[in-house]
C-alpha cells in the first residue's frame, strides 16, 4: 500500500514551515483542501496541468475528515442521473485508489441498511424500493429476520430493512489525503494554512488570490471551499448559494466487532417525503427548524479500529460545538438499532459543517458572469460519497472545454447571481 506520509507526500509539518512570500503565479488556483479540492486537483494535475491548492488549515480538517465515511451506492439505473453517476463514479475512484493506487483508505465494499421501524415506514420504503428496481438499481427489501441473518446485532423489534449491495465505506481522512498525496505526485503545489482574504478579477481575465503569506496569481481560479464558498463568492460579488449546515456524531472507543454493514435508518426519509419544505427559509432535509427538532436522522458505522460511530443532526446557523441534547437522541436511536450499544458510553463527540444548498442541487462548473471561474460545492451531506467523481468532472470540463451533459442539472448559473 502506498503511504501516504511517504515522501511524495509532503508532511503536513513540512508544509506549514514551507509557507510562502511574495507572489506565486500558477494556471489554476484550487481554494479548498477538502475531498472535492484534493479530487478535482489529481485530475488535473494528471492532465498535466499547473495547480495549486490553497487550504485554510489543514488537509480534510472540516467536513471531509469529519463525517463517517459512508456510500450508498444503488447501481447507475437506466439511465443515470447526476445523483447517480456522481455516486456510482465515486465508488469505483475509491475502488481504483485502494486497490490500483495503493492507498490504504480503508474502503470496504461491506453493503448498507437503512432499517424500518415502523408499518408506516415499511410500506413507504417499500414503494421506493419498486420505483428504483424499476429503474435498474441493485436494492432489496429484507424482513427483519433476513436483515438479522447478514447483521445479527440488529434489534429482533425491527420490521426490515433496505439493502444496498453496493453500499461501502472508507476513513474520510484518510482517502482526502490521499486525493492530496496523489495530486502532488503529479505535480501540484499544496499550502496548508493560507486562508484567503480577498480576490480580485484582472481586466486580462486573470485572478489575484491574497493569504497573509503571499498574492497567487492565476489564470483559471476554482472555489472548493465548502460551506466557505459563499463569503469566498463574495469577494467577487457573488452570490452562491451554500449555506453551513451542522452535522454531529459521535463514537465509542474501539471495541470488537459488532456491525458489518454502514448503517442508517428510514425515519428522516419518511418525514421529509411527506413535508418537502419550503426553500424560500431554509434548505431542505433538516432535522430541526428555528431550534426545534423535526425528525431524527441516522447514519453510522464500525470502523476497522473497532470503533462505532453514529451521527445523523442537521441543524442551520449553528456552531461546531456538539449539542448534547442531539448527542444523545442520536445514541437512543442507535440504541433501538443496536440494543447491545447501551453497553458503551460515547468515548467522544464532534461536529462539523456541511455544504447545504436550498433545493440540495450541488454547483458543478462555471460561475456566470466571469471568465475562468468555476466552482464545485453544495453536495449537503453527500460530499464523501459524490465528491470525487464531481472532481473528475469538473477536471474533465476544464481540461476539455466541453461540460458533459450529465452536469446540466448542477449548472451554477442555476443558482448564482449578483446581489
Amino acid at each position: 500500500m502506498a503511504d501516504i506520509g511517504s515522501p511524495n507526500f509532503r508532511s503536513e509539518e513540512k508544509l506549514r514551515s514551507e509557507g510562502t512570500t511574495g507572489k506565486v503565479s500558477t494556471e489554476i488556483l484550487i481554494i479548498g483542501g477538502g475531498i472535492a479540492g484534493t479530487s478535482t486537483a489529481y485530475y488535473l494535475s494528471q492532465c498535466g496541468h499547473e495547480v495549486t491548492l490553497l487550504e485554510q488549515s489543514e488537509i480534510a480538517a472540516e467536513a471531509s475528515g469529519l463525517n463517517a465515511g459512508t456510500l450508498w451506492a444503488t447501481g447507475w439505473g437506466t439511465p443515470a442521473d447526476l445523483s447517480t453517476t456522481l455516486s456510482m463514479g465515486g465508488l469505483q475512484i475509491y475502488q481504483s485508489l485502494q486497490f490500483d493506487l495503493g492507498y490504504d483508505i480503508e474502503f470496504r465494499q461491506c453493503g448498507a441498511l437503512k432499517v424500518i421501524q415502523t408499518e408506516e415506514e415499511y410500506s413507504f420504503i417499500s414503494a421506493h424500493v419498486h420505483d428504483l428496481k424499476s429503474q435498474g438499481h441493485n436494492v432489496e427489501l429484507l424482513k427483519g429476520r433476513d436483515a438479522r441473518c447478514i447483521e445479527p446485532e440488529l434489534s429482533p423489534h425491527l420490521l426490515g430493512s433496505l439493502y444496498y449491495p453496493l453500499g461501502a465505506s472508507a476513513d474520510p481522512v484518510k482517502t482526502t489525503r490521499a486525493f492530496a498525496s496523489a495530486a502532488q505526485q503529479h505535480g501540484a503545489r499544496i499550502y496548508l494554512n493560507h486562508a484567503v482574504s480577498a480576490i480580485a478579477s484582472n481586466d486580462n481575465g486573470t485572478y489575484v488570490v491574497t493569504t497573509p503569506q503571499a498574492v497567487f496569481h492565476t489564470k483559471i481560479l476554482l472555489i472548493a471551499a465548502g460551506p466557505w464558498s459563499r463569503p469566498i463568492g463574495a469577494m467577487l460579488g457573488l452570490n452562491i448559494p451554500v449555506y453551513a449546515v451542522r452535522g454531529q456524531m459521535w463514537s465509542t472507543g474501539p471495541v470488537p466487532t459488532r456491525i458489518f454493514h454502514t448503517i442508517g435508518a428510514a425515519e428522516s426519509a419518511l418525514y421529509w417525503n411527506k413535508h418537502p419544505g419550503d426553500t424560500t427559509t431554509q434548505p431542505l432535509e433538516l432535522t430541526h427548524q428555528n431550534g426545534v427538532r423535526l425528525t431524527r436522522h441516522l447514519y453510522g458505522r464500525q470502523t476497522r479500529d473497532g470503533e462505532i460511530i453514529f451521527g445523523g443532526d442537521r441543524q442551520l446557523n449553528q456552531g461546531k460545538i456538539p449539542e448534547q441534547s442531539g448527542i444523545e437522541t442520536n445514541r437512543e436511536h442507535s440504541c433501538e438499532i443496536f440494543p447491545f450499544l447501551r453497553s458503551f458510553p460515547i468515548q467522544r463527540t464532534w461536529a462539523g459543517w456541511m455544504p447545504f444548498t436550498p433545493s440540495l442541487e450541488p454547483l458543478i462548473g462555471k460561475l456566470p458572469y466571469f471568465e475562468h471561474l468555476y466552482i464545485l460545492s453544495g453536495l449537503s451531506s453527500s460530499g464523501f460519497e459524490q465528491g470525487p467523481m464531481a472532481g473528475k468532472l469538473l477536471a474533465d470540463y476544464i481540461h476539455s472545454g466541453v461540460a458533459s451533459p450529465i452536469l446540466e442539472a448542477a449548472d451554477p448559473a442555476r443558482q448564482v447571481t449578483i446581489p
